[in-house]
């Protein structure tokens, strides 16, 4: 890439600013925008690798970006967009003003830091990883180099996900064929060199504490030139105190360190949040641990500089408030990341909509293929809010007549823009993004034409996924009338609107129109695609869902097992489209009553997800949670306990404790305790996650009066019928207020407070005879 060169028609790439294994790292302009940001191009991808190793390539790429822009937190770094140009893949960041702490320890002639900024960055640094390990995010490759501090004295970590990324994919030239990082060995923990222990966030932990070490006595915990001697260190060797090389240091800060530096993973502190605590405290003594076998292949490692550059160089402009964003932040909201929608890639967007466990919830039907080919559409928690330019309208409105390149270009990198902010799950704020670029490219190109259309589909796209169902249906309605008109009405691009459209009908319930219109598109699509085509396959995927939403169950498991069966022999039996469909398949089997088979499919698909995805990934998690809604219905209560107290646990790491689904994993738990007869605990359970779920969802929410009707039962099967009525009336007044006297879910809660009335006036009258 040539200096000014624009990429992706958006960012002006203007100096190499820093260059390490992985690529390098230019000052840049984002145009659409109008402000100065950070694009880091990694290696290019290279022609020697076949198409199917390369799609995979770029499919970790995404997944690995989309974890670091989810991350929002002031001492990380902000990852603004993503992408591929030219076959070589780049991400979008924050232009930081500042230096990391190789270059600051090389400034300061390989001194070690004043003790109030190693205690300053130490609590800082701490304070970012245990908000990254809450979200299950593991650095990997935490170093000197990737830990920058600002001019304001502001400490930030770079390249979160990334680092994983690059070791398995080959992209730094310091691998080996293992995936082991050959040149820095320094800040590696013993279970990163040997290759079999796990890695998790305690890896970081060790990592920290060799930053620690370094950047407080100058050298870091293993300052040897010899490979063999370094990796022998980290195995089995305690270092010297800090004090040892630096009197003047804390003494909690020694001892904490050197409680980082234990071999053993479970003889480090529990989670980065004990650091900044220990920082003014510290613990009586340090832990250590027995020595791991050193692994053979470790005598081909080369030793590198302890604390090589390898993403953030000097960075020389000067700092601007107004584009840097370094001082203003959101609130992380700490959903866990969702599956893309399936419109580019076909993966279904499972919904997380709370439900009791008693009742399975069915996989989403995924959306249709984009009309913006190789678009990804992801649902992340957004990340800040991004300072979007002014509408040009009034040199829109000027240049109607003859709109010129400039112009169109702009429009262009407005709309991407907006898909930016999309993919980054920020659909309110690419809504009107998208909004204003329909209404300025229907002015200078006219309304039909493919461009105002596609702006407009993803304006409607937007809107379904901001849950403004009766938008969204307005504007895919006239996509499709567009379209139909000018490409006619078995362009493929058509076709995606209308199904599009379905989509939005089952949103708002209108299933019967919903099944209408995925009929017609079925059928337009086998007849221009043919019956096995990937859109074609996701399309019958739709019409099983809604055949099940309608009620018709033996005809959507039919058609579901159909598509399962055409999808395992095109695309793989692991794939996440055959898994999807197997998903629903299962779902529909439990709606049968055939809850063997119904478990036997979700523990077939959730192994295949933890293999593929991860143990605790939500798709994997979600397929063992409707696993045990199958063993609670077949009687297995203990089982089911155990399950669900594992996916508490499991959800509790990965989104938190007040996430819903961390809530309706222990709800699941709270009813299996009751089926095992343990109704104290099972109440204590219910009253516990309504507590939660009022103060997280709001009193009046489904999920909310799930809980409270568990109470209901709780008390009743604990013979304390007053308290279960009050409980009772109380969902029963709530769901007639919000929901209606009619709706089912009302006139079960009036069913539930009248059998609690009966029993509780029958037990009186029997105590009264008995007196």
């Amino acid at each position: 890439m040539a200096d000014t060169r624009l990429i992706q028609g958006r960012y002006r790439l203007h100096e190499v600013i820093g260059r390490g294994g992985m690529g390098e790292v230019w000052r840049a302009t984002d145009e659409a925008l109008g402000r100065r940001v950070a694009v880091k191009c990694l290696r290019p991808l290279g022609p020697q690798r076949d198409p199917a190793s390369l799609t995979v390539l770029r499919e970790r790429f995404r997944r690995e970006a989309r974890v670091a822009a989810a991350l929002q937190h002031r001492g990380i770094t902000v990852v603004h967009d993503f992408g591929e140009s030219d076959g070589v893949l780049f991400l979008v960041m924050e232009l930081l003003d500042g230096r990391n702490l190789s270059q600051l320890l090389g400034d300061n002639g390989k001194a070690p830091l004043p003790v109030d900024q190693v205690v300053d960055i130490a609590g800082q640094v701490a304070d970012a990883l245990a908000y990254t390990h809450r979200q299950g995010v593991v650095h990997r490759d935490l170093k000197p180099a990737n830990i920058v501090r600002l001019g304001d004295g502001a400490v930030k970590i770079c390249d979160f996900g990334i680092a994983r990324f690059a070791a398995d994919n080959g992209i730094t030239s310091r691998l080996t064929g293992t995936g082991i990082a050959m040149g820095t060995p320094h800040y590696m923990s013993p279970e990163q060199i040997g290759g079999g222990g796990e890695i998790d966030h305690r890896s970081d932990l060790y990592s920290l504490g060799c930053v620690l070490y370094e950047i407080a006595t100058g050298v870091p915990p293993f300052d040897l030139e010899d490979t063999w001697a370094v990796l022998v260190g980290h195995r089995d060797t305690v270092p010297a105190p800090l004090r040892s090389h630096r009197p003047e240091l804390p003494a909690a800060l020694d001892l904490l360190v050197l409680d980082l530096l234990a071999k053993a993973p479970e003889a480090r502190p529990a989670d980065a949040g004990e650091i900044r605590p220990r920082l003014a405290t510290g613990p009586a003594t340090a832990s250590s641990a027995p020595p791991r076998a050193l692994p053979g292949w470790a005598g081909r490692m080369t030793t590198g500089r302890p604390a090589a550059t390898t993403f953030v160089g000097p960075l020389t402009a000067p700092y601007d408030p107004a584009t840097a964003l370094t001082g203003e932040w959101t609130r992380a909201t700490a959903l866990p990341p969702r599956p893309a929608d399936g419109r580019a890639t076909g993966t279904v967007a499972y919904p997380y909509a709370p439900h009791a466990p008693e009742v399975p919830s069915p996989a989403a039907p995924v959306s249709a293929q984009t009309s913006a080919p190789g678009h990804d559409h992801s649902t992340l928690p957004g990340t800040g809010s991004i300072p979007l330019p002014a509408p040009a309208s009034a040199s829109v409105a000027a240049s109607v007549s003859a709109p010129t390149s400039e112009l169109l270009a702009v429009l262009a990198g407005r709309h991407r823009a907006g898909l930016g902010l999309g993919r980054l799950g920020r659909w309110e704020e690419a809504a009107e993004v998208h909004r204003t670029v329909v209404r300025d490219r229907g002015r200078v190109l006219g309304a039909d034409h493919p461009d105002t259309l596609a702006s407009r589909y993803e304006l409607a796209f937007a809107l379904a996924r901001s849950d403004r169902h009766a938008d969204a249906l307005r504007e895919f309605g006239g996509v499709s009338e567009g379209r139909a008109r000018t490409l006619g009405t078995d362009h493929a691009d058509t076709l995606a609107a209308r199904q599009e459209t379905a989509y939005v009908l089952g949103g708002l319930g209108r299933h019967a129109e919903a099944h209408s219109v995925y009929a017609a598109v079925l059928a337009a699509r086998e007849r221009s695609m043919g019956a096995e085509h990937p859109d074609t396959l996701r399309c019958r995927h739709n019409l099983a869902f809604t055949l099940g939403r309608l009620g018709r169950l033996a005809e959507a498991y039919a058609t579901a097992r159909e598509v399962a069966d055409a999808r395992a022999r095109l695309l793989g039996a692991d794939h996440a489209d055959t898994l999807a469909t197997r998903h629903e398949v299962a779902h529909l089997l439990g709606r049968l009553g055939r809850w063997a088979d119904a478990l036997t499919q979700y523990r077939e698909v959730a192994e295949a997800r933890a293999a593929a995805l991860g143990a605790d990934h939500a798709d994997t998690l979600a397929a063992r949670y409707e696993a045990g809604i199958c063993l609670g219905r077949l009687g297995r209560a203990e089982e089911a306990a155990a399950l669900y107290r594992e996916l508490a646990g499991a959800r509790t790491r990965t989104v938190g404790p007040e996430h819903p689904e961390t809530l309706r994993a222990r709800h699941g738990l709270g009813v299996s305790l009751g089926r095992l007869g343990r109704w104290e605990d099972a109440l204590a359970e219910a009253r516990a996650v309504c507590g939660l779920r009022t103060r997280v969802l709001g009193a009046d929410h489904p999920d909310t009066l799930v809980s409270r009707r568990e109470i209901a039962i709780g008390l009743g099967w604990l013979g304390r019928h007053d308290e279960a009525l009050d409980e009772y009336r109380r969902v029963a007044e709530t769901r007639t207020r919000t929901l209606g006297a009619a709706h089912p879910d009302t006139l079960a809660a009036r069913a539930d407070e009248a059998h609690c009335t009966e029993r509780r006036e029958r037990l009186g009258r029997r105590d009264h005879r008995t007196t």
